[in-house]
């Protein structure tokens, strides 16, 4: 991935990328250009002098040295455009190439990706199906966030994935400006299955969020507030624990498993961090400029790691506990399906299975998908006997203190049984996905239809704030210690919430602790180019997004992580909330971060 950014961020042109048939012409004819040379006639000093008075009587007028920006051509193609494609990939030969001097495009409606029918007059909502893209020949791809669509207002340009990277150049503004609207159009079409209209977009969005709609009309000015003035948090708890400073903002893990990739991120506030793979736990140090290095790495070797029945399956989830020196390992109960009967319980010290747990309430057996502590921070406690379980339609909280809790070898015939103490089962249609909690045990729960919401540590049935959601899954969230920020991982971007707001009385709050208004300011995301995006492998996708580790009130967390693959990738957190960075210059939507530089590891 290293250096991808700057090669795509350069400005597209016939002078600074090249065309392979353009190249071969121009080598022929400069191989030509002397037998020419010799061939041309003399012409005598006289006849040059009756053509330039002939001229001069003609007094024509020349237009001025005209703009480097390529002139529409005048063909009558409508949707003209220029396609370039990038070759090389990361090696430094990378450059972009012409790939079709002159080319169209158009989007159209289409039951299946490879049906021959096109109908140019298509109009939103007209015909059922799905909208497709279409550049020439070489371009037919449904529109979705897969596309990892990049706008370049100031270039009158776009780049976008597909088998490759490809980009567009327009040639005028406002061809540029019909595109990003018709696109952005079929986005909302294809993701919600309505017509782009604002009664639909309210209807998806509700009028709270309308600066979800319009960011252009959103109030930015919380992303600068957030940490000064009245929104600062105050000082408390003298307590510190390691910062991670300076972090190069791509390192790659070597991962030890060769059979699989990481499954879990384990972020430790001590020494170390945990990588969860298909055979072990890899242990890698805390340091202060980051995470490096592979230290000890714990195999599962021949312990069971599926259910009672005697089915082995890969840990997903992974959970610190009891001052970093225990771990919790949750693995599904199916192939291909999140939810697990039970977790494992393993001794980071002796690298041992002690116990298997069982999910039970009221005497029946039940699933969780996802597992998390009780408070950001609690993990750090020696005698923590408690956590949160999530399910499709379950929130609640599980104690290891049950009678038949007693630590149990798996030699033993039966499993403890953790004690259901407090939660929800609600009606069908939460969809709940992933779950991380505040420094006060405030709770955030992500779902499948992109929904995020917001509970308090006191109230597990409803939900003091819902945003809406941009429509992609939502497989991971997390959350600053003092809540004032919330992060969600979709496959392709990451989206940043504020849940700041003032409440009637002038008080400030979060959207934990009560309903926020209506000027609720328009979440940012976060993206890799779609240099880097296709560097990373046609698979790879964003993983556990989160907050760098704070574990105290008074911190403010420094950085944005996520893996992709088996890349890290880090955002500085305060550029991220900057809306003056020039990342967010010339841009259309919502405002994208995208990864600035790359180091390889």
């Amino acid at each position: 991935m290293g250096g991808s950014q700057s090669r795509e961020g350069l400005e597209l042109s016939d002078s600074e990328y090249s065309d392979d048939d353009e190249e071969e012409k121009e080598e022929q004819d400069s191989g030509n250009y002397a037998d020419a040379e010799d061939r041309t006639p003399q012409v005598s000093a006289k006849v040059l002098d009756e053509v330039d008075s002939r001229l001069q009587a003609l007094k024509l007028k020349y237009p001025k040295s005209s703009s480097p920006v390529p002139q529409k051509p005048n063909v009558g193609l409508k949707n003209a455009v220029k396609l370039y494609l990038h070759i090389g990939g990361n090696t430094p030969k990378a450059k972009w190439v012409v790939s079709e001097k002159l080319s169209s495009y158009k989007f159209v409606k289409k039951l299946k990706i490879d049906d021959e029918y096109d109908d140019e007059d298509d109009e939103l909502g007209i015909r059922e199906g799905f909208w497709v893209l279409k550049v020439g020949k070489k371009i037919k791809v449904k529109v979705s966030t897969d596309l990892q669509m990049k706008f370049f207002g100031d270039q009158r340009r776009v780049d976008f994935v597909d088998c490759g990277v490809w980009a567009l150049k327009f040639f005028g503004d406002e061809d540029y400006r019909n595109f990003v609207t018709k696109f952005q159009d079929c986005l909302f079409e294809n993701v919600y299955g309505l017509r782009p209209t604002e009664e639909n977009k309210v209807k998806i969005y509700g009028k709270e969020f309308l600066g979800w709609v319009k960011p252009e009309e959103s109030d930015d000015s919380v992303w600068e507030d957030a940490d000064a003035g009245v929104w600062k948090s105050p000082e408390k708890r003298p307590v510190e624990f390691p910062e991670r400073e300076n972090q190069d903002l791509l390192e790659e893990f070597e991962e030890a498993a060769t059979d699989g990739g990481i499954q879990s991120l384990a972020l430790g506030a001590l020494d170390n961090s945990f990588l969860v793979g298909d055979s072990g736990v890899q242990v890698v140090k805390n340091f202060s400029h980051g995470i490096h290095g592979k230290g000890v790495y714990v195999r599962f070797g021949d312990q069971k790691l599926g259910s009672s029945s005697g089915n082995s399956r890969t840990p997903k989830k992974a959970l610190l506990m009891r001052g970093e020196t225990n771990m919790m390992l949750m693995s599904p109960q199916k192939e291909g399906k999140p939810q697990s009967t039970g977790l494992h319980q393993l001794d980071i010290e002796t690298g041992k299975i002690v116990t298997e747990w069982k999910f039970e309430k009221d005497g029946t057996d039940i699933t969780m998908k996802d597992i998390t502590s009780d408070a950001k921070g609690s993990q750090l406690d020696p005698s923590e006997s408690t956590f949160l379980g999530l399910d499709d339609n379950r929130l609640c909280q599980w104690d290891m203190r049950d009678k038949k809790g007693i630590v149990q070898k798996l030699a033993n015939a039966s499993s403890p049984v953790l004690h259901w103490t407090q939660g929800h089962q609600f009606s069908r249609g939460t969809n709940f996905q992933c779950f991380a909690t505040a420094g006060d045990g405030s709770i955030v729960v992500g779902s499948l239809d992109g929904k995020i919401r917001l509970y308090s540590r006191t109230s597990m049935r409803q939900a003091k704030t819902a945003f809406p959601g941009l429509g992609s899954p939502i497989t991971s969230v997390d959350v600053t210690y003092d809540g004032k920020w919330v992060l969600g991982t979709t496959d392709t971007y990451l989206i940043l919430i504020c849940t700041l707001f003032t409440d009637k009385d002038g008080k400030t709050k979060t959207g934990f602790a009560g309903r926020m208004g209506n000027k609720i300011p328009a979440p940012r995301l976060l993206k890799l180019t779609p240099v880097d995006a296709h560097l990373a492998g046609a698979d790879s996708k964003f993983h556990a997004g989160h907050f760098s580790w704070v574990t105290e009130g008074g911190k403010q967390e420094k950085h944005l992580v996520a893996t992709v693959g088996k890349f890290s990738i880090i955002w500085n957190f305060q550029q991220v909330k900057n809306s003056a960075h020039h990342c967010y210059q010339n841009q259309q939507g919502l405002k994208s971060c995208y990864l600035q530089n790359s180091v390889e590891g």
